[in-house]
């Protein structure tokens, strides 16, 4: 018990870290993905830039692209911290994801209901806004918990380039303790917890949604 209480108070300052880089990522990722497939709904011509952007991100590891930003930045100029590089590449590297659920989100719309809607002279905007975009997001919002989720435990890569996450928290208390069951479950039970978390919140938002687009 004396071990367990004298890891509490790294792990908790680590949790809080972890915590705010995923959040902050899914959070921009979720924009960048729902732009990303707005414009390619939009603009005809930009489907091949989004084709190549979720091509490229979806088809490299996640620590090829931290890499990139954290030291490839610098080489022209833009320094970033280790926490603003693991934001913005797990941004980047999320909101790939995030617009191919929201793709998928779209197609399950019917057509028939967005025909109707245009026959009726509802505006593009309008059919975009008030008839696709609620039954969409009432689809993918499990999906995007899963996003979130995944996001979370690809923050664990942020360890390389110094963040002190979970991941680097657990790796420091081995190194000076050489005790590893203690600090490894608490490692398992803290990204268990924040995953449980956030798959109990997305699932009762989807059930909000459904009985909001049924009622």
């Amino acid at each position: 018990m004396h071990e367990l209480m004298s890891y509490l108070p790294d792990f908790g300052t680590a949790l809080l870290v972890t915590l705010g880089i995923s959040l902050a990522a899914a959070g921009a990722g979720l924009i960048l993905g729902f732009a990303f497939n707005a414009l390619r709904l939009a603009l005809p011509g930009f489907a091949a830039l989004y084709r190549a952007y979720v091509w490229l991100v979806r088809g490299t590891p996640f620590l090829a692209q931290l890499a990139i930003i954290y030291f490839g930045l610098p080489v022209i100029g833009l320094r970033l911290e280790a926490v603003e590089a693991s934001i913005l590449s797990l941004a980047v590297y999320s909101g790939a994801y995030f617009a191919e659920l929201f793709r998928s989100a779209w197609a399950s719309v019917p057509l028939g209901q967005v025909e109707a809607a245009r026959a009726h002279g509802i505006s593009r905007r309008g059919v975009f806004w008030h008839i696709q975009a609620p039954q969409a997001m009432a689809f993918a919002l499990p999906l995007l918990g899963n996003q979130v989720i995944l996001t979370i435990k690809e923050s664990a890569v942020t360890s390389i380039i110094t963040v002190p996450e979970l991941t680097l928290t657990a790796g420091r208390i081995v190194s000076t303790t050489f005790s590893y069951v203690m600090p490894y479950a608490l490692l398992v039970l803290s990204y268990w917890l924040l995953t449980s978390t956030v798959a109990a919140l997305a699932r009762a938002l989807g059930q909000r949604m459904t009985r909001h687009l049924r009622g």
